[in-house]
């Protein structure tokens, strides 16, 4: 098998929005790679740090099957990814492209899709390695996470949903801010939502108190149905801080099969195995294969929802207790452009093909894996739009000495923030910042009090000049290059500028879809098993 181990790198002290894949290929019986239509597994898992696994170095973190993974795979010490967070990595993941071409951004700070009931998401004309793949005979399944949408016009239109992108098998969850799903004290909204209902319902509590005493006084001439009318909403709105959180969790935390839904709302102790069993009942059924199946754990994301027999168990409390559990099931966020965001390990597993031990330093992408999936599975990248990943096979292979990415663009949404070069002839990575992220407190390392570092307004920065950072030599960044320490300053400065703008004439325009028209709650969008808003059921029988 060749297995792909994809997750972010930390630098520093902090834990970015954090992405693991391990990619596993099965070769047919022809010794011809370009034939041989390999089963292909993708494994996935949110906010898992370089530093919490044995094979990147941790040697108080159990993980001994993805360390057995890396140590008969070809290991990648600059693997990026072309986000920070899990929606718009997912899309670049799947699609090949940066995520501001495919719309997969904001503008206005919501960095992921807020709810299932919205009508963002992964658009319909873009072209997913699962699509390709179906169409050369491959059968496609997708278990575990999705966000990437759901519903454009009505509650079952489906025009997001994992089956309209070229995945034949669905289950799992359409959607997954987890902290609101287990009413974590860091919540992505739903204490945003509270203060909200709160102050709305002082002010009309405030409202329907003056006009009682200003009726009772004589002093408003006002009829005693603006007062009963203002007071009614008053009481709704209190009613609704305290039910917002249970309200969040029917409609937000829920299990498909593929278009119905199974658990509303889902049963967290009962997820992993639920998620084994179903990947395990897909490779039975398509044993024979050609098979594409994406296993997208819920793993370590926050709130590190965790079976009962790994709690208490690792050295690390929870998280480390998470990441077992993780490490089991295989056999800080939003850092802007710095690397601890944004650089990733990566692990290729082949035996018979690619060599084991093998460690490569070239800069290689997330988006990578689209061109290398389709080209092994004997298909074409799309002729009709841009592609910003490169097979990478050639040099997994060795047949190739240098990566075909000379320079690779770091978007925090909408917002280019950093750009890196790597100059072949010198065997040197530079890292230009444009703009960066406001730590906070003053002095820290990261964002500390927020769930993601901003991508604009106060609390960013622009650099004039840049900052620059040779990566080859400086990989946490923390040394600043200027005109008078660094003799070449100028001249990388232009050359990198200038592949900025050659990368700004390839985009076009397109609807963001995690601005607010594409990602504000639609009543009329929300999934629903029973009479709306009556949203629960259990119809769980086992895996299909």
């Amino acid at each position: 098998m060749l297995h792909l181990h994809h997750s972010w790198l930390c630098f520093r002290s902090w834990l970015a929005g954090m992405l693991s894949v391990l990619l596993g290929l099965v070769p047919s019986a022809s010794s011809n790679i370009s034939t041989s239509r390999p089963n292909i597994l993708l494994l996935m898992a949110d906010d898992l740090g370089i530093g919490d696994i044995g094979c990147y170095g941790n040697n108080t973190m159990r993980t001994p099957n993805i360390d057995r993974l890396a140590e008969d795979g070809v290991k990648l010490t600059q693997h990026i990814s072309a986000a920070s967070l899990c929606t718009p990595s997912r899309a670049a993941f799947l699609t090949g492209r940066y995520p501001v071409r495919s719309g997969m951004v904001s503008s206005i700070g919501y960095r992921v899709l807020q709810w299932t009931g919205a009508s963002g998401g992964l658009p319909t004309n873009e072209t997913t390695f699962a699509k390709i793949l179906k169409e050369k005979g491959y059968a496609t399944g997708l278990i575990g996470k999705w966000h990437l949408g759901l519903n454009c016009e009505s509650a079952s239109d489906h025009c997001h949903h994992p089956l309209h992108h070229g995945f034949d098998h669905f289950y799992g969850m359409p959607f997954s801010l987890m902290g609101d799903c287990a009413h974590w004290e860091l919540s992505e909204k739903r204490v945003n939502l509270e203060q909200k209902l709160n102050f709305l319902f002082q002010v009309l509590a405030l409202v329907a108190l003056t006009l009682v005493a200003g009726k009772l006084t004589h002093l408003i001439p006002v009829s005693w149905t603006p007062v009963i009318w203002s007071a009614l909403w008053a009481v709704l709105l209190l009613a609704g801080s305290y039910f917002v959180g249970a309200l969040i969790v029917h409609a937000d935390c829920l299990l498909m099969r593929n278009h119905t839904i199974t658990e509303q709302p889902m049963r967290f102790q009962k997820t992993t195995p639920l998620i084994l069993q179903e990947v395990a009942s897909f490779l039975k059924r398509n044993k024979h294969g050609p098979f594409l199946l994406f296993v997208s754990f819920l793993h370590v994301h926050i709130p590190l929802i965790t079976m009962e027999n790994f709690l208490g168990k690792s050295l690390h409390g929870l998280y480390g207790d998470n990441v077992e559990e993780m490490d089991w099931m295989v056999g800080g966020k939003g850092m802007g452009g710095w690397e601890g965001g944004i650089r990733v390990p990566g692990i290729f597993r082949w035996p018979g093909v690619l060599p084991a031990g093998q460690v490569i330093g070239e800069p290689t992408s997330l988006m990578d894996v689209f061109p290398t999936v389709v080209q092994l599975a004997g298909g074409e990248v799309p002729q009709d739009r841009v592609i910003d990943g490169q097979d990478l096979l050639p040099l997994l292979l060795g047949t190739a000495q240098h990566s075909d990415h000379e320079f690779l663009m770091h978007y925090c949404e909408g917002f280019l923030h950093a750009a890196r070069w790597h100059q072949r002839d010198k065997g040197t990575t530079w890292k230009v910042h444009f703009v960066t992220p406001v730590f906070q407190p003053e002095g820290a390392g990261a964002c500390y009090g927020r769930k993601v570092c901003p991508c604009f307004g106060e609390k960013v920065l622009h650099h004039d000049p840049p900052l620059l950072f040779d990566l080859s030599r400086d990989p946490s960044e923390t040394h600043v290059l200027t005109p008078a320490s660094e003799p070449v300053f100028y001249q990388v400065m232009e050359r990198v500028q200038r592949a900025v703008r050659e990368h700004q004439r390839t985009l076009s325009p397109v609807p963001l879809q995690l601005d607010r028209l594409g990602n504000i709650w639609r009543p009329w969008l929300q999934p629903c098993c029973g009479p709306f808003p009556l949203c629960w059921c259990l119809r769980e029988d086992g895996p299909q």
